[in-house]
């Protein structure tokens, strides 16, 4: 009978860690047509996958909260852990182990309290030494200063905790989602990770408004605090969905990239890019389009569309191989490289490095962009990164030249060389200089363009240097000279990426 009646008591407080239980916060939220902790993990991890860690965990509130109050309160002290499988309905299923993590904000508003970083610490250290990928819910409000049975700790700044996660970089991929509020040390989690999507309706601040308050800085609303229109275009979210369920399937199609090898695809035809760059050079074209047709199929996934601009940065799949892809884009800044966009390339390529994902560029810039300007907003630090990561590259870069390969930008999107790729070669289209073609015959041949006062016949002098020089930089002859690999025909594009990689 003894035995019966610990069953019993197990049973019962093992339901009292589900949504049924909790049935008042669990309306709470699909009232706001938001989803609980555990709809979300659910839909996140394969059936009958997951092994919770610390589920019976409360709050450290006994002095101040009932048994009853604090297992219908503060349920698995706001935190889900555990190891599960994400996607082994399509990759290998030995390839899908991982650890999920999940910020309940029905609990104490997704506060982080002392079993609660005990649970999370716990779960980073397993993940480190199994080398797990995690994807992580961040709702949530930061610290809990209300955890009333800690008598041992002043400041309680003394938590492994964000040493643990930062220290997971390079180690285990970090794949953070976020919607709602978060704030303080929830959004230090999700901005270490290192893909982060939010829904539209996220606020992700380093301070909450009490905090704004109590630093003498004013009185905001939680909605006046990174809303996700601002933090898409400021580099701090990745990618933003519609709601919970998208962001999570999003998550999932991201974590599968760096999982394995897909086995079925489809292929849009190749030859569409024989005549697909516009015929006068000058001319800008939407690189989306070359990406899209040398991916497979709806694979393409973009990453700060809205930050750096003017290169383009994302997932995609060749022949169901996973690659990180880097692109320059002509329509912004004529694919000239600011600030911005150095930053988000350096930290995709170190992404991709760390993670042992073959790396495609595909490059059409006239170089780094150059004035006052530039410089006020620290280009010589931000872009002189990408020559750092690109020598640390260890893993297959394949560099195609578009069309524009100029000076110090177009090394910098080769690895820092243009023999550090594995292979670099270019279409028929690719031009190359020191410099772009006008701003050189400007500079050096300024006397004998300064001389002519006749404007149409210096015109035609400057439009007759710059044909020659062009002549001069052209595919075949910088292939000619080895400073490239090849000159492809466009339509082989994709087989040259493989057999590179391979």
């Amino acid at each position: 009978m003894e035995e019966k009646k610990h069953f019993t008591e197990f049973i019962e407080r093992l339901n009292k860690t589900t949504d049924n239980f909790r049935e008042n916060a669990k309306n709470k939220r699909h009232k706001l047509n938001l989803r609980t902790a555990r709809e979300n993990l659910f839909d996140l991890i394969d059936k009958d996958s997951f092994l919770e860690y610390g589920a019976f965990a409360v709050a450290a509130q006994k002095s101040r909260k009932s048994q009853e109050e604090l297992l219908m309160e503060t349920s698995g002290d706001g935190i889900i852990t555990g190891f599960c499988k994400i996607n082994s309905n399509i990759i290998d299923n030995e390839s899908t182990n991982a650890v999920a993590i999940v910020y309940d904000y029905s609990v104490l508003a997704g506060t982080q309290g002392y079993f609660h970083h005990m649970k999370l610490d716990r779960i980073c250290e397993k993940a480190k030494k199994y080398k797990l990928p995690i994807v992580i819910f961040t709702e949530g409000g930061g610290g809990r200063p209300g955890d009333t049975d800690i008598t041992t700790s002043i400041a309680g700044l003394h938590v492994p905790t964000f040493a643990l996660w930062g220290g997971l970089t390079g180690r285990c991929l970090r794949i953070a989602i976020n919607n709602g509020f978060c704030f303080a040390g929830n959004a230090a989690l999700f901005g270490c990770a290192d893909i982060r999507i939010a829904t539209q309706n996220s606020w992700i601040g380093m301070a909450g408004p009490a905090m704004i308050e109590g630093g003498g800085l004013g009185s905001y609303s939680p909605k006046e605090i990174g809303p996700s229109k601002i933090n898409e275009k400021n580099g701090v979210i990745d990618l933003v969905a519609k709601d919970e369920a998208e962001a999570t399937d999003f998550a999932k199609k991201i974590l599968s990239y760096f999982q394995g090898d897909l086995v079925d695809w489809e292929v849009e035809d190749q030859t569409q890019l024989k005549d697909i760059m516009p015929k006068n050079r000058k001319w800008s074209y939407p690189v989306r389009n070359i990406i899209n047709i040398i991916s497979d199929k709806d694979t393409f996934i973009e990453l700060k569309r809205l930050y750096g601009k003017s290169i383009v940065a994302g997932l995609i799949r060749i022949e169901g191989k996973a690659f990180g892809l880097m692109a320059s884009d002509s329509q912004h800044l004529g694919g000239a490289i600011d600030s911005e966009s150095a930053d988000k390339a350096s930290s995709f390529i170190e992404l991709c490095n760390f993670q042992k994902l073959p790396i495609i560029s595909l490059v059409d810039t006239p170089g780094f962009m150059v004035g006052p300007d530039s410089e006020e907003g620290g280009a010589v630090r931000r872009m002189s990164a990408l020559f750092k990561v690109g020598s640390q590259i260890n893993i297959p870069l394949i560099t195609i030249f578009l069309r524009k390969g100029y000076g110090l930008g177009a090394q910098a999107l080769a690895g820092g060389s243009f023999h550090q790729p594995v292979y670099s070669a270019a279409w028929p289209t690719g031009e190359f200089g020191a410099m772009g073609l006008e701003g050189a015959i400007k500079l050096g041949f300024k006397k004998e363009l300064d001389e002519i006062n006749d404007e149409k016949k210096k015109e035609e002098l400057f439009n007759k240097l710059v044909d020659q020089l062009y002549e001069k930089g052209k595919a075949i002859e910088a292939a000619a000279h080895l400073e490239i690999d090849a000159v492809i025909d466009p339509a082989e594009t994709r087989s040259v990426i493989l057999k590179a990689a391979r």
